[in-house]
């Protein structure tokens, strides 16, 4: 069942997108070598909690933190831990808000200190590939068009766009209907609609697009062990263009004060 958000509804999704984003800040503000990510996720719940939200992926199914952590070949759902992070590497943070009864949900991959240009390439064509999706998430469109823009993208640089993760609709559930995938063909799936609010989020692999799941349940790694970047933004489909929620304004501000 797909539910359309009313005005009223999005600007509740949108005010908890943003507590995210401003998450997200107070993530880049910390994160350097020699950090832990059970730091950073000790801040970020801190600051949520602060800020009237509730981290809504703390005990969600069972999940022990706040943010997801992914270094480098992990994809997504990695713990936070107490090893210090290393330069050169770099870091999936995923994190989830829920406020007013409307979570909000965005994920942006951190460079460590300094990285390879083998490694930035990475980053930037996801990065890029999610902001193609976004382009297709407009009403008469299909959620196929998304999904084929992000594909073309990612695979016009080799990499390996993931099968089996995929973004969702959000809403007062951090998961609803319909899933959206990061692959597939134009014109299929389900048709968008104004009111549609949707999390797109490409989970791309430098190498080949397999994954594996470890046997804590969550962590999710590259089959070959090459990195693995992911960016995701909360929208809205609207007639002409889509309006994203979330934001990274606040952290690509406190990244290029370091």
């Amino acid at each position: 069942m797909i539910f359309l958000k009313t005005n009223e509804e999005v600007e509740l999704i949108r005010k908890s997108s943003l507590l995210v984003a401003k998450a997200h800040a107070e993530v880049a503000k910390m994160i350097e070598p020699g950090v832990t990510s059970l730091k950073l996720d000790q801040r970020a719940e801190e600051y949520i909690r602060d800020n009237g939200g509730v981290p809504a992926f703390k005990g969600y199914n069972g999940f022990p933190n706040t943010l997801c952590m992914s270094p480098d070949s992990q994809v997504v759902h990695g713990i936070p831990n107490n090893e210090p992070l290393e330069e050169g590497s770099i870091l999936s943070v995923d994190c989830g808000v829920l406020m007013n009864g409307f979570y909000g949900d965005s994920a942006y991959t951190y460079a460590i200190g300094s990285i390879d240009a083998e490694t930035q390439k990475l980053l930037d064509v996801t990065k890029e590939s999610l902001y193609r999706g976004i382009e297709q998430a407009i009403v008469g469109n299909r959620i196929g068009d998304i999904s084929f823009a992000i594909q073309k993208y990612a695979e016009s640089h080799n990499y390996g766009v993931v099968r089996e993760l995929v973004g969702h609709g959000v809403g007062e559930h951090l998961h609803e209907s319909p899933e959206v995938p990061n692959y597939g063909k134009r014109g299929r799936g389900p048709k968008l609609q104004d009111g549609l609010v949707i999390a797109i989020e490409p989970m791309i692999n430098m190498g080949v697009k397999n994954i594996r799941q470890h046997a804590d349940g969550w962590t999710i790694t590259t089959a070959d062990n090459k990195p693995s970047a992911h960016f995701e933004h909360t929208i809205v489909v609207r007639q002409g263009k889509a309006d994203i929620l979330s934001s990274f304004e606040w952290i690509e501000e406190e990244l290029n004060k370091k």
